[in-house]
């Protein structure tokens, strides 16, 4: 039996150890939720001011890897630009090669036709002598003009594949940036939360915490752990509080959504299994709920001392 004195008449009266542990555990829940009321104002603000660096800092980031992202694309298509202009130059000047060659043969051609205009005034024999080579020269010429005309069409066909493919290597290059900074994000998402908790944590740690300690839960011997273990202890060392804390978040893009109740019993299980009186999950999932969004949520109805 223990002896409690009323503060307020002064009457003493006796109390078996049941009772007593009752009323200290009712004393000690009441102080808990005062002081985790205040605890969460603090955590409150410090979260919205952190929240408007962190929102800022990123828009700055987007906005520069945005800028250098329509500047390579800016150069590509400068380079493609350039890489057109050539091509026109180029079949430009073999069209004027192509022309002179021509006029050459047309030159050439018509030369010819003079000197079998001067060799039918003579005889038959003359004729066909003089005329059988220039039909033969005459004939070659033409075979081969067919040949650079060919040739000239290939290279042609050659210079638009090769800058076809140059363009491809462009898009496929532009294509790989674009996919690499998806990716990196995504693996970022994650990681986020807990940094902004332990961040927004260790700010006031020497002014609310001094006897608290804070950090990642890396022991995963039984199979699972947690994120976060939180546990303080009074001046003489004796633990006060312990809360096991699981950081929940994911992408907006995410195709497979996840809901706070798919973590709630490996919560429970990694508090028990770490010892801890508490267990907390921080999420950011649900945006839209109502439920979620009204504060702080007590799941205790699942879960014992579990938020």
């Amino acid at each position: 039996m223990a002896e409690i004195k009323c503060p307020h008449c002064g009457e003493v009266f006796q109390i078996d150890e049941s009772g007593y542990q009752n009323l200290l555990q009712e004393a000690r829940t009441a102080e808990f939720e005062k002081e985790l009321g205040i605890r969460q104002e603090q955590l409150k603000e410090l979260e919205e001011k952190n929240l408007a660096v962190h929102l800022a800092k990123a828009s700055a980031e987007k906005e520069k890897e945005l800028s250098k992202l329509q500047e390579r694309i800016q150069t590509l298509q400068s380079q493609l630009s350039l890489a057109e202009d050539g091509k026109k130059l180029a079949l430009s000047e073999l069209k004027a090669t192509q022309e002179a060659e021509l006029d050459k043969a047309k030159l050439a051609q018509a030369e010819l036709r003079h000197q079998v205009e001067l060799l039918q005034q003579g005889t038959e024999l003359a004729k066909k002598e003089a005329v059988e080579p220039l039909n033969q020269e005459i004939a070659a010429l033409k075979q081969r003009l067919i040949a650079e005309e060919s040739n000239a069409e290939l290279e042609k066909k050659n210079l638009v594949e090769l800058h076809r493919g140059e363009l491809k290597q462009k898009d496929d290059l532009i294509a790989y940036y674009k996919d690499l900074k998806a990716r990196a994000s995504t693996k970022m998402i994650g990681e986020t939360l807990e940094q902004h908790c332990e961040n927004s944590f260790n700010q006031i740690r020497a002014a609310a915490f001094p006897n608290a300690y804070f950090e990642k839960d890396n022991d995963a011997r039984t199979g699972s752990k947690g994120d976060y273990i939180f546990r303080e202890s009074d001046a003489e060392g004796g633990e006060i509080i312990s809360i096991m804390f699981e950081m929940k978040n994911e992408a907006d893009l995410t195709a497979n959504k996840h809901k706070n109740e798919d973590f709630l019993k490996e919560l429970d299980k990694d508090r028990n299994e770490k010892g801890c009186e508490y267990a907390v999950l921080v999420s950011l999932l649900e945006a839209d709920s109502e439920y979620y969004n009204a504060g702080i949520v007590d799941v205790s109805h699942r879960y014992p001392k579990m938020y």
